[in-house]
C-alpha cells in the first residue's frame, strides 16, 4: 500500500483531524453513556459526516473515522446483532470518505495545490474505550491476556481495512500489553497495513499504566508497519519531555494533545486550562521546530478553528 509512508516523506507536516466526541458535545449532542459519540452512528450519522466535512474544510490531511468507541462487543451489548455491528463500523469509513470527497470536490485548484488529497485513517481506539471507565488515563485493564486483546481488536481492524482505509490510527493507548498485542496482530495478520500509534501519558516519561516511554518506544521500533508514534489525549505540558524520549526511535512523531483543559474521570467533567497556557498552534510550532514532529493535530476539546489555525500556520 505504502500511501501513508509516501505522505510522511513529503517535506510539509501533516495536519490531523481534531476532536469528534467533544465537538459533538460542544454542538449540543449528548455523548454520555458507554457508546459515547458512537451512538450517533446509530441515531444521526449525518451529524458525524458534517463534522468530518468541517475538519476537511479546515485543512485536515488525515481524516479519522468515528470508530474509536465503535467496537463489536460494545455495539452488541447495545442491542445490535453482530452483523449490524459490523455494518456500523463499516459506516464509519463511508462517512469519512463521503465527507472528504464532498469537500474536495468544491475546493478551488489553488487550495488543492497547497495540500495533499486527504487520507482516511481508521480509528482503532483502546480497550479502555470499550470499558468506558476512564482507563484511558490509568491503563488498568485488570486480568487480561495478550490473546484476549488481539481478539478484541482483530474484527474492527479487519472491517476498517476491508472498507479501504489508507492507514490505521492506533490511538489513545494507555497499556503496554495492548501495544504489544497491536504490534503483533499487525505483523501476524495484517502485514500490508500501515499505521501510527499514539499513547496517553499522565507523567512525561511513562504511558498511563506506568510503563516507561523508553520501553514502549523500543517495542514500537521493532514494527516496520507502524510508521509514526507519539502522544495524544494528554496535557500539552507533558509533551516536551516525552518527545525528547521518543525522538530517538527513528520514526515520524505525532502530537495531538487535549486543549489544555483537564478531564476529571470521576465526575466526567473538564476543568478550565491555565489562562496563560499556549495555544495549540504555539505548542505545535515548538514541537515541529524542536523535535521535527511530522503529524500535528488536536484531541479532546480542540475544535475546527484550531485545525484551521494549524493549516494557516503550516500551509499558507
Amino acid at each position: 500500500m505504502a500511501i501513508f509512508k509516501d505522505y510522511l516523506e513529503n517535506k510539509s507536516p501533516l495536519i490531523l483531524h481534531g476532536a469528534l466526541g467533544t465537538e459533538m458535545e460542544t454542538l449540543g449532542y449528548d455523548i454520555s453513556g458507554k457508546l459515547w459519540s458512537a451512538k450517533y452512528l446509530l441515531e444521526k450519522p449525518k451529524v458525524i459526516q458534517k463534522i468530518h466535512e468541517t475538519y476537511v474544510a479546515a485543512g485536515s490531511d488525515l481524516i479519522t473515522t468515528s470508530s474509536y468507541q465503535a467496537t463489536l462487543p460494545g455495539l452488541v451489548e447495545a442491542g445490535l446483532t453482530e452483523r449490524e455491528a459490523e455494518q456500523v463500523i463499516a459506516l464509519t469509513v463511508h462517512l469519512a470518505k463521503a465527507a472528504r470527497d464532498k469537500v474536495w470536490a468544491v475546493l478551488d485548484e489553488s487550495e488543492k495545490a497547497k495540500r495533499p488529497y486527504p487520507l482516511i485513517s481508521g480509528d482503532v481506539g483502546p480497550y479502555a474505550a470499550y470499558l468506558a471507565n476512564g482507563s484511558e488515563y490509568t491503563g488498568d485493564y485488570g486480568q487480561i491476556t495478550i490473546e484476549q486483546l488481539k481478539d478484541f481488536h482483530r474484527p474492527r481492524i479487519q472491517i476498517l481495512l476491508d472498507q479501504g482505509v489508507d492507514l490505521l490510527a492506533l490511538e489513545t493507548i494507555p497499556n503496554r500489553l495492548e501495544a504489544q498485542a497491536l504490534v503483533e496482530l499487525l505483523a501476524e495478520e495484517f502485514p500490508e497495513a500501515e499505521a501510527y500509534i499514539s499513547f496517553t501519558v499522565q507523567v512525561p516519561d511513562a504511558i498511563s499504566d506506568g510503563t516507561s516511554l523508553e520501553e514502549v518506544a523500543e517495542l514500537v521500533s521493532r514494527s516496520e508497519q507502524i510508521l509514526a508514534l507519539g502522544i495524544n489525549c494528554s496535557s500539552p505540558i507533558l509533551y516536551d519531555q516525552a518527545l525528547t524520549i521518543l525522538k530517538n526511535v527513528g520514526k515520524s512523531l505525532i502530537t495531538y494533545p487535549n486543549s489544555g483543559e483537564v478531564y476529571d474521570g470521576s465526575t466526567q467533567t473538564w476543568k478550565p486550562k491555565d489562562k496563560d497556557a499556549l495555544t495549540l498552534v504555539e505548542h505545535s510550532k515548538d514541537w515541529h521546530n524542536q523535535f521535527g514532529v511530522k503529524i500535528l493535530g488536536g484531541c479532546c476539546r480542540t475544535r475546527p478553528n484550531d485545525i484551521k489555525a494549524l493549516y494557516t500556520e503550516f500551509r499558507t
